[in-house]
């Protein structure tokens, strides 16, 4: 009784077509960003924030960008590892190389390049598509594994390979512990998250859209497959760029190549695939899915007293990511936020049956 729209009037356009346009929704999503934002920094402890929350909040942000192109445009991709990669080490590069650069303009920079290496492998989507694509996109991973294994410059001639960054600040203000970390992520990603939001309702939203329900008929009614599926690569490859490096700068603070190996791609194709195709809440479903899972197999036999060893938890975690993928293809190709939307409209409903 509680998820009504009795007595909601929606006069003009615009308050019919906002993100949230029922009161409750607008509520319950206010108070989770105040939760969130005023409640969780104060009474999280730090191995919370290292170990889900600020690795979920990042691989949210680069749920959202993959699914930009996944799930909106319908461009496989297996390079989002990749992509990653680009804006880390590009926005490692412009902070060690511009003394004083600030770290929110070196993130957007390492975007910037990760942009421009998707349009050059997202050009291929212009005569290719569906598998054909994948293989095209993976070629990009193994390409960006190679050069930042193999050119020194990248790592600026680091002798083991990998970087680092320290003394974070942003407006003058260190981010030093993991609640701050934490803070600054989250920000990052709510902004992203409602830029992406805003643009999918756009013009060029509707256009992904209809390029990924059926490219002919998009471009007999006037659409441009060159613009709109390059604008796609753009789009998607700044959001997982920036998200990149904010894994490099503030999760991991030191890393090497591998840790944006094909194994990364594949795991944020999985997000997407089980959080919801073309849903920017089943990003965040899928990412938090992820990330709880690996942990939710090593504790959980612990607590019941059933003790289960560390290469068995890796292999449960195999068959199961494998066994949800095939269910949700099968059962429920639209993921988790399909079932939260179907959930949310029996509630619009009950207790009547229709």
């Amino acid at each position: 009784m509680l998820y009504r729209e009795n007595g909601q009037f929606k006069t003009t356009y615009r308050a019919d077509q906002q993100i949230f346009p029922i009161v409750q929704d607008r509520y319950v999503i206010g108070a989770l960003l105040a939760f969130a934002f005023a409640v969780v920094p104060w009474i999280a402890p730090e191995y919370l924030f290292r170990a889900i929350l600020i690795p979920f909040v990042i691989l949210s942000l680069a749920a959202i960008g993959l699914n930009i192109l996944v799930g909106y445009c319908g461009q496989i991709s297996l390079g989002t590892g990749a992509f990653m990669a680009v804006g880390a080490y590009a926005a490692y590069n412009f902070q060690a190389r511009i003394e004083g650069l600030p770290l929110l303009v070196s993130l957007l920079l390492g975007g910037l390049c990760a942009t421009a290496v998707g349009v050059v492998f997202g050009v291929p989507s212009l005569r290719i598509k569906g598998l054909y694509l994948a293989v095209a996109t993976l070629a990009a991973q193994f390409f960006v594994d190679w050069a930042f294994l193999r050119i020194q410059w990248f790592t600026d001639y680091s002798a083991s390979g990998s970087v680092s960054v320290s003394n974070l600040q942003i407006f003058g203000v260190p981010i030093e512990t993991p609640a701050q970390k934490y803070l600054f992520c989250l920000a990052v990603v709510t902004v992203f998250a409602l830029m992406a939001k805003n643009l999918i309702r756009s013009a060029i939203g509707r256009e992904w859209m209809a390029m990924r329900d059926m490219d002919v008929a998009a471009a007999v009614i006037g659409i441009r497959p060159v613009y709109a599926k390059l604008t796609a690569f753009a789009v998607s490859s700044f959001i997982v760029g920036v998200a990149g490096a904010l894994w490099g700068f503030v999760h991991l603070g030191s890393w090497e190549p591998a840790a944006f190996s094909i194994d990364r791609s594949f795991q944020l194709l999985f997000m997407v695939i089980i959080g919801g195709l073309g849903s920017i809440m089943g990003s965040f479903f899928g990412a938090a899915f992820i990330v709880l899972l690996p942990l939710a197999l090593n504790q959980v036999p612990g607590w019941l007293g059933i003790p289960i060893a560390t290469s068995t938890a890796s292999h449960l975690e195999v068959i199961i990511f494998g066994s949800l993928i095939v269910f949700f293809l099968i059962v429920e190709p639209h993921g988790l936020a399909r079932l939260w939307s179907i959930a949310k409209e029996k509630l619009r409903l009950w207790p009547f049956p229709h």
